[in-house]
């Protein structure tokens, strides 16, 4: 697993630094990688700034008042989860324009979106849920007896919420912005469609276009360098924080639910129906008017046969990805559960290197690792499906350490003690009580392969075409009726398995 992840990042830090120190300035602090860093980062800070206005009173809503319907919209507050930023903003461009679906259905003609704004939208709504989910669980589980102190020493529900409340949301803005950040960072469906440069941008076009491929080395490792760099300051503002109680006097009970009283409670539904609108119903319409457009124009249609072969393309990649990234899991997560040191630490952390890795920069190094080193492997399907279970490996290895603290060590000790050897005793005793961990992990790690753009776009074999790639190509080329039925599978399949995992939690909770 670490040879996987570090060799070819490795190999792309030494392809860079072929270029001479003459030629290292030119390229490091030219006008156009400054305008790119400067475009990320705006970028960056707009989508987490609209994220937050968005997920911080919707789940404040959720949480702390009697708003009706409150699962009805927690559960659009996560189906946008479903929805990949790249389909979001072929909505977007499918819904406006002067031939778009606002235009032809109800004669509201907008420009058609592009550049800093659609980017921005477009990865707003598409990411907000992380935000959401965390400051809603943070905000279900503060203790209330600090706000009443607070409003019994004077002060207003408004000052309360300042200086009480926000504070103590610290580590869900952190968990859940540091999440947000690191999709942005990146990301390479939506700015390519909507046209902003960004490093991601930059980065495929550099390679695609140019036969430099020091300057692509060059961004690759900037954009690296920018993605540790967030990671590193997560890491230092969540240290020392401490915000559970610390005091013997009581437990901790829910916070009562604010009523909003009866004009307030339906106005209070006006803002989460309007972002469910846009980020749950706005993709349904726009990919179900143009698939209805091109059904009409015979020339335009996808045929059923071509949507069936790029499903079968993208499960084909998908389906081993994760039974790899499952089977690494188990010796990952067994070692730092029951073995916990140093080296089983950093063994773990390797696998969310990979993860935090922007995938267009795993790619390009892949790419330049396998050309030099091992040419036979370049544009293979074990290649794509080797990146795939590296780039996920973080998401299979959660479920399974779950499931291994929740597994009796006794049980191994018995099976120890009664003449069985390690291995024979951790598949009779421990690995049973793994298989719905196991199930999970699979079930994520397939999801997340069967959307992702980057990798399949750069590391497919020649004539391989899953899902993500065919909607993504018409949609650049602007045929939104050809990308239509593509996006439409992308978005049933995915919205499907966050339905099960929902139905699945839900059946927990009873329990």
């Amino acid at each position: 697993m670490a040879v996987g992840v570090a060799v070819p990042v490795v190999y792309l830090v030494l392809r860079a630094l072929e270029a001479d120190p003459a030629t290292l300035a030119d390229l490091v602090w030219r006008g156009q990688t400054l305008r790119l860093l400067g475009n990320t980062v705006l970028l960056t800070a707009g989508v987490l700034a609209l994220t937050t206005a968005i997920s911080l009173p919707m789940a404040w809503l959720m949480a702390r008042t009697d708003l009706p319907g409150r699962r009805l919209f927690s559960l659009l507050g996560v189906l946008p989860l479903a929805v990949p930023g790249y389909v979001m903003a072929y909505a977007l461009m499918g819904a406006t324009g002067r031939s778009g679906m606002l235009a032809t259905l109800a004669g509201i003609e907008l420009p058609r979106l592009s550049g800093y704004a659609g980017a921005l939208l477009a990865l707003s709504f598409s990411t907000f849920p992380y935000l959401f989910l965390n400051l809603r669980a943070a905000l279900r589980g503060l203790d209330p007896a600090l706000e009443e102190q607070a409003q019994a020493l004077g002060m207003s529900r408004g000052k309360v919420f300042w200086r009480v409340v926000l504070p103590q949301l610290r580590p869900a803005f952190l968990a859940g912005g540091l999440l947000i950040v690191l999709h942005v960072l990146g990301d390479f469906g939506v700015v390519s469609l909507m046209r902003y440069d960004t490093f991601s941008y930059a980065l495929y076009v550099q390679y695609t276009t140019s036969f430099d491929r020091i300057y692509a080395a060059w961004l690759a490792l900037m954009l690296l360098a920018l993605t540790a760099a967030v990671l590193f300051a997560e890491a230092r503002l969540l240290r020392g924080l401490l915000y559970h109680r610390a005091g013997s006097g009581g437990a901790a009970r829910p916070a009562r639910r604010l009523r909003l009283g009866n004009i307030g409670r339906w106005v209070a539904c006006l803002p989460p129906t309007l972002v469910a609108g846009v980020a749950v119903g706005l993709p349904l319409a726009a990919t179900g008017f143009w698939w209805l457009e091109g059904s009409y124009l015979a020339a335009a249609t996808v045929g059923a046969g071509d949507v069936l072969t790029a499903l079968a393309d993208s499960a084909a990649a998908a389906a081993p990805a994760a039974g790899l990234a499952a089977l690494l899991a188990v010796p990952v997560a067994y070692l730092s559960v029951r073995r916990p040191s140093p080296l089983t630490r950093a063994a773990e952390r390797t696998a969310y290197f990979g993860y935090a890795t922007p995938p267009l920069a795993m790619a390009l190094a892949l790419i330049f690792f396998t050309l030099r080193a091992v040419p036979g492997l370049y544009q293979t399907l074990a290649l794509l499906v080797g990146a795939y279970a590296l780039r996920f490996l973080a998401e299979a290895i959660g479920p399974v350490r779950a499931a291994l603290y929740q597994a009796p060590p006794r049980l191994e000790e018995a099976a120890r003690a009664l003449g069985r050897g390690p291995v024979e005793a951790f598949f009779a005793t421990v690995f049973p009580l793994l298989r719905r961990g196991l199930v999970v992990s699979v079930a994520f790690v397939f999801l997340s392969a069967m959307k992702e753009l980057p990798l399949a776009l750069l590391l497919s074999p020649t004539g391989f075409r899953p899902l993500a790639v065919s909607a993504w190509g018409y949609a650049e080329e602007a045929l939104f009726a050809q990308a239509a039925p593509f996006a439409l599978v992308i978005i049933a399949f995915s919205a499907a398995f966050v339905g099960l995992l929902l139905w699945q939690e839900g059946e927990r909770k009873g329990r």
